[in-house]
């Protein structure tokens, strides 16, 4: 095919694009924090908006490709998406952000699986599982780049500049696939399942607001939370009644019976809590609590997407000669350590000790995500590939977006009562307050320096102890993974390297 190079490039780079926007803005928040005056709960809003926006849109973009063409769709994704960057990057309050990042969202769910599939048409069944290693490295070096690039554009530049970097490969990307890339023909006949679609959208929405704003608004002790829960709730059991019903379902049921896709869903799930949850919780720790700087901060965080890529490479190799449950046992096991291991962290913890652990996590994600895309498509019909690797990338966005709100939501809560816990020694009958030396004459809390002394000294060990109950939370999330794995079947032959590629994202 002619210009495969430049359409590659291209594919790659929007790819890279998404992938880098999912982690990017981690070690920024606490700077849009100050800059959009939001509290540690509501900036993560930023996270939660794209996430939940992307998810919700992953599921329809086979329709959309098929109905509009695979080029025009492809174009105004990209477009839209570098648009809505620059928009990102000049919002002024935390409203703007958050509009923004949802309508950044929208556009960039497409990006991935049409780059996939857009590898897939140009290169020949022999030269597939290259094209699909390629691509690859643009889903994999992402989150490599994301936290340690974010971090340098924050320190020399501004945090805006996280969002403006994709202005030029936006460019360069949407005019070589308007010159190159052939175009396909639409189908005007296809049908859209809006009710299946309204209803997932709904549920999907309802849930996500009544996680974001519960901390902030007394969950159900405000109406707001209360109809937010009633809404998301009603909306997830029609789609589930409307699927098992309809006709022609927004997503057919048939996905379900195939119990090694059933079981793989749920795991995609699982892991998708820990993906994103467990990265933005250590930007925040590194910075406020370690004292890092924001470049410092970001360099560490890089190993654990280093640890992910080269256990990607070697699970695709030793998942096709051993049981791959195991592979993906061990990497549970793996993630499990590492949360522990978080648990006994302080914030004058040996920097090395840290990135091995933080690298051992990344390591244990990536021997789960390849045995668990070879295990659940190996059983799959052909026909039924494209709604399940949709489902897949729904399934890891809403479990990611849930865990970032969940995790967020219990930090601020555990932080404030276990403030006023601690606060409630700091009184004039404790004796330590009372001794006449350093202590009384730092610490005094009848003095306007002694009281602030004494107030960040609380808040610093409250944030401390919060931080190890959300870790404790994540193990007690991830370990019951592995009881899903005793549902799933070894597969009888193992798939081609490119068919398991291409079940990915």
């Amino acid at each position: 095919m002619p210009h495969r190079l430049i359409i590659t490039l291209c594919t790659v780079g929007a790819t890279l694009m998404q992938a880098l926007d999912q982690t990017i803005a981690n070690v920024a928040l606490p700077y849009m924090q100050g800059s959009l005056s939001a509290s540690f709960d509501e900036i993560t809003w930023v996270l939660t908006s794209y996430i939940t926006a992307a998810a919700i849109m992953t599921a329809p973009v086979g329709w959309m490709a098929a109905r509009f063409g695979r080029k025009y769709l492809f174009i105004g994704c990209l477009t839209g998406f570098t648009i809505t960057s620059m928009m990102c990057g000049a919002a002024q309050s935390l409203d703007e952000m958050v509009l923004f990042r949802l309508l950044q969202g929208m556009f960039g769910a497409a990006l991935v699986p049409l780059s996939q599939a857009t590898m897939l048409d140009i290169y020949p069944a022999e030269q597939r599982g290259n094209a699909m290693a390629i691509w690859g490295v643009g889903v994999m070096i992402g989150p490599i780049l994301g936290p340690t690039l974010g971090g340098y554009l924050t320190e020399i530049y501004n945090w805006r500049f996280v969002f403006y970097i994709n202005l030029p490969f936006g460019v360069l990307a949407t005019l070589g696939l308007i010159f190159f890339m052939p175009r396909s023909r639409p189908n005007d006949s296809l049908r859209f399942d809006w009710v299946g679609f309204t209803v997932l959208s709904l549920g999907i929405g309802g849930l996500q607001m009544m996680l974001d704003r519960g901390q902030n608004q007394d969950w159900f002790s405000s109406p707001e939370i209360i109809i937010e829960a009633v809404l998301g709730g009603l909306g997830i059991y029609l789609f589930i009644v409307h699927m098992l019903t309809a006709r022609r379902p927004f997503i057919p049921p048939a996905l379900f019976k195939d119990r090694n896709f059933a079981a793989g869903i749920a795991m995609m799930f699982a892991a998708g809590t820990i993906l994103v949850s467990s990265s933005s919780l250590m930007a925040p720790w590194l910075q406020n609590l370690a004292n890092y700087p924001v470049d410092t901060a970001g360099l560490i965080m890089a190993p654990r997407g280093i640890g992910t890529m080269v256990a990607m490479v070697l699970a695709g190799r030793i998942a096709t000669r051993i049981d791959p449950r195991v592979v993906m046992a061990f990497g549970i096991l793996c993630v499990v350590w590492s949360i522990w291991e978080q648990t006994r962290w302080t914030p004058d913890i040996n920097e090395r000790w840290l990135i091995f652990t933080i690298t051992v996590q990344g390591f244990g994600l990536g021997l789960l995500f390849i045995p668990l895309q070879m295990v659940a498509f190996a059983t799959l019909p052909v026909m039924l590939r494209t709604d399940g690797a949709s489902l897949f990338s729904l399934a890891r966005n809403i479990g990611a977006a849930i865990g970032v709100s969940v995790t967020t939501a219990m930090l601020a809560h555990n932080s404030q009562v276990l403030h006023a816990e601690i606060g409630s020694w700091a009184n004039p009958f404790n004796r330590a307050l009372q001794d006449g030396g350093a202590v009384q004459q730092y610490l005094d809390p009848g003095t306007r320096h002694g009281a602030a002394l004494l107030d960040h000294l609380i808040n610093q060990q409250a944030q401390i102890i919060a931080y190890i109950n959300d870790y404790k939370m994540m193990i007690f999330t991830t370990l019951p993974a592995l009881l899903l794995l005793l549902l799933m079947r070894r597969p009888r032959q193992a798939p081609r390297t490119a068919e398991s590629h291409a079940a990915m994202e």
